[in-house]
């Protein structure tokens, strides 16, 4: 029988850690190698070890890929990854498809709003369509993702992605533009569910009982950022629920009877990236875990 096999390729949000331009505590943690450094948000899945798919395509994607030996080549122009799969339009989601445009051949797969977001940018255009084939996923239809692997891709309250954002921004939509997706192999199922705006009684009843669950763990408090001084939004205003307070993703998963839980895309600002921290310690006496890069899980 099959084993649904997790890699985390990137823990981080946006910008990583350290970001680029940042030197906040945490930043500079990183890069003195206090705290453990992160790449940008991505997952590799596979059910047998040798064929793979990457959900999200992380600016860092190449690092990522060289930092795993089971992703590494097996010959000239010969990978092991089969297809890509973008749970939405963020940068920091598929920008990474940019470079793997060299003539390898994979399936691209999206829903078909996504599809249309990356086709009305023209710089895409580099992704050889004799190579890449762009598949469009309809929510709620299994798929195989890679061989062995199935996945249905569900609706999550977000927005659309930044470059995209008019004046008005409705941060808690729910269709094709912001996804999760549920992985099953061998019968055995976890959900990837690296942006949410926030917890509905459909989505709390999707994961009740579920084995694995990888969630939203951009901030820990809603106005951590404007706090610290490092930006002017809330986590609501950029689509992500925060992890503490009645209304977070903690007290949330609380009574869903979730069988591990795995907090993924965490911002730089969060305090849960520094194991010293009393935020880190509240998160794993509430039986959670948080993600790093090169972490593994099976089912």
């Amino acid at each position: 029988m099959s084993t649904l096999r997790v890699i985390i390729l990137g823990a981080a949000a946006g910008g990583g850690l350290p970001q680029w331009n940042c030197g906040c505590a945490f930043c500079n943690a990183a890069r003195a190698g206090d705290i453990p450094a992160s790449t940008q948000s991505s997952i590799a899945v596979s059910a047998d070890g040798e064929r793979w798919a990457i959900i999200n395509a992380s600016p860092d994607i190449r690092l990522q890929l060289a930092a795993q030996p089971a992703l590494h080549p097996t010959g000239p122009r010969v990978s092991p990854i089969g297809s890509v799969l973008v749970t939405n339009g963020d940068i920091d989601h598929v920008a990474g498809l940019l470079t793997l445009r060299e003539k390898q051949a994979y399936d691209l797969f999206a829903t078909a709003e996504i599809h249309r977001v990356i086709a009305e940018n023209p710089i895409f255009n580099a992704l050889d369509p004799a190579f890449v084939d762009r598949k469009a996923v309809d929510l709620e239809t299994p798929f195989e993702l890679v061989p062995g692997v199935r996945a249905t891709l569900f609706a999550v309250p977000g927005k659309v992605p930044l470059y995209m954002e008019g004046e008005t921004v409705q941060t808690d939509l729910e269709g094709e533009q912001t996804v999760g997706v549920a992985l099953t192999a061998g019968g055995k199922a976890a959900y990837y569910i690296p942006g949410c705006a926030k917890m509905t009684p459909a989505l709390a009843e999707r994961l009740t009982g579920a084995a694995l669950v990888f969630f939203d763990g951009t901030v820990w408090e809603d106005t951590e950022m404007v706090t610290a001084g490092l930006g002017k939004k809330t986590g609501a205003r950029m689509g992500h629920m925060a992890m503490a307070g009645d209304q977070g993703s903690i007290a949330a998963f609380a009574p869903l009877k979730v069988g591990r839980k795995v907090f993924v895309h965490i911002n730089n600002s969060n305090p849960a990236i520094d194991p010293r921290t009393d935020a880190r310690r509240q998160i794993e006496a509430a039986g959670w875990s948080v993600a790093e890069d090169g972490m593994e899980f099976t089912l």
